[in-house]
């Protein structure tokens, strides 16, 4: 009964548009009952690509091309996001612990035992790397962009885009999931460059309903702030243990205008692993990988090859 409720308030989600730049095979695995969507392209040793919010599996897709013949892409969509099943805030929690659960059991059914490389962006930093906390012994190399696993480096606040949509309840329905106006605003704000209108229409398309839209604020809500909220503990741990991984090899790669994960978040990066590879564009904002696609691919061909 609770998998008809969910089924019903979702909008289906139309790739007809962008279908050229997305030509992949879906997969689903039974998530407690929800579709978890995923990626799995190619074979060989394993790289898991983990998205943030408010972008989906369709924001790698350069890597998932371009990845050489001897690996094998494996990008699910968050609960709520993507192509994955989107229920409503009664029906899922969308905390952090959440997301790493979800993670840790979709790759437990993949049986992936060994030499997981893993990409993350954006909130996919934070859930990728307690991930690899919890199976160090499975992970052979990191690669991160424009994200975070601990908290704001110095005394850095939230910014007051966050701030607002994550304390300023009844307008923040209404923007994000009423209007939607996050996810259009990562549009033109995320990149450096213009967008393709395909492009920004495989970006936005599965956010097509106020449903829909749920997981975008609540990614937004569950950003820690204070002791009590609920997930400021598993980022306190992410955020003491992050060292643990010091001896797996790292590629960063960062876009220099992010209003968000900004310089002091790579200098903070470079700070815990000194030995990490860090490539810095300067004319790319967040979404690095729109702005810089044929050099990141080439860069973790290399890094993979390594």
């Amino acid at each position: 009964m609770a998998e008809k409720r969910i089924l019903s308030r979702q909008k289906p989600v139309d790739i007809s548009a962008f279908q050229h730049l997305y030509p992949f095979k879906s997969h689903f695995f039974d998530l407690d009952g929800l579709k978890y969507h995923y990626l799995d392209q190619g074979r060989g040793d394993p790289v898991v690509m983990i998205h943030g919010n408010p972008t989906w599996s369709f924001y790698f897709r350069s890597l998932i091309k371009g990845l050489p013949s001897q690996f094998r892409a494996i990008v699910p969509d968050h609960i709520g996001c993507g192509l994955s099943d989107k229920p409503d805030a009664n029906q899922y929690r969308f905390r952090l612990k959440n997301r790493v659960e979800d993670l840790e059991t979709f790759l437990n059914y993949l049986d992936l035992k060994k030499r997981i490389t893993l990409i993350c962006h954006d909130w996919g930093g934070m859930i990728g790397m307690i991930y690899a906390l919890r199976n160090i012994e499975k992970i052979e190399r990191i690669v991160l962009m424009n994200t975070a696993a601990f908290f704001p480096p110095g005394n850095k606040k939230l910014p007051f885009r966050l701030w607002f949509i994550r304390h300023v309840t009844p307008f923040s329905k209404l923007a994000v999931q009423g209007a939607n106006l996050f996810a259009y605003a990562a549009l033109f704000m995320a990149s450096r460059k213009k967008l393709d209108n395909d492009v920004r229409s495989g970006l936005i398309a599965p956010y097509n309903c106020w449903t829909n839209r749920t997981a975008i604020l609540k990614f937004v809500q569950d950003i820690p702030v204070n002791k009590e909220d609920p997930s400021y503990d598993l980022v306190e741990y992410a955020d003491k243990n992050l060292y643990k991984l010091g001896n797996i090899p790292m590629l960063m790669c960062w876009g220099k205008h992010d209003f968000v994960f900004d310089m002091a978040y790579l200098s903070e990066w470079q700070r815990r692993f000194p030995d990490a590879t860090v490539h810095l564009f300067p004319d790319a904002g967040h979404y690095v990988l729109e702005d810089e696609p044929e050099k990141i691919l080439l860069l973790v061909k290399n890094f993979l090859k390594s």
